[in-house]
């Protein structure tokens, strides 16, 4: 079969990737598009660094299994299917599944470190930003942890501070130029999305 077509999107925190990508997807039927999130590659909660005041730091790309990232987005490339046990964030209250992932034409590629690590890079057909004003993504966080996680606002500060942003700087930001799309949400994304849906029809006609 001809090899799918890669496509990397990042964003981060707050910025709307995972509304983007479910947009995107329902856009799609199930043959058509796949994804494979790097969130299901997270190293276990004790084997996560910390910063120096004892705080898990799950910004930073060795908090992920890279090389089993690397694999396996090589596996589809080459047009095999993957299997790959769902990460549940460390919730004990969670069973995790067994996520399978085919071969489709098109697959994405979703997660912070996607374009920083250089062997995934290489393989990305195409590469999408999804960017927000960093002001209006810390508001969205405050409000979306303390709705749905319950965490204090002093909590997601210094989470913002210490790991989020420091992470955007050095992993996110300096790949935004070689990105072959960015998509402004700061409002809304779906002038992004038309234009990304607009250009993975192309690819499947």
């Amino acid at each position: 079969m001809k090899k799918p077509y890669l496509i990397g999107i990042v964003g981060g925190s707050a910025s709307g990737k995972t509304s983007f990508l479910n947009a995107l997807l329902d856009s799609f039927g199930q043959e058509e598009l796949s994804l494979v999130s790097q969130d299901n590659y997270y190293r276990p909660a004790e084997e996560q660094p910390k910063d120096e005041n004892g705080w898990m730091n799950f910004d930073l790309p060795e908090s992920i299994y890279e090389d089993e990232f690397v694999r396996d987005l090589e596996v589809l490339k080459s047009g095999q299917a993957i299997e790959r046990l769902e990460y549940t964030f460390n919730n004990p209250a969670i069973t995790p599944t067994m996520i399978r992932v085919e071969p489709t034409p098109v697959v994405i590629s979703e997660g912070l470190f996607v374009l920083h690590y250089e062997r995934v890079r290489e393989m990305l057909d195409f590469k999408v930003y999804i960017d927000a004003d960093p002001d209006i993504r810390l508001q969205r966080r405050i409000d979306r942890d303390a709705k749905e996680r319950g965490y204090p606002e002093d909590e997601v500060r210094y989470q913002w501070a210490n790991h989020v942003r420091p992470a955007d700087q050095k992993y996110l930001e300096p790949y935004k130029d070689q990105c072959d799309l960015v998509v402004n949400n700061n409002e809304s994304f779906e002038q992004g999305l038309a234009a990304l849906v607009s250009h993975i029809k192309s690819k499947l006609t």
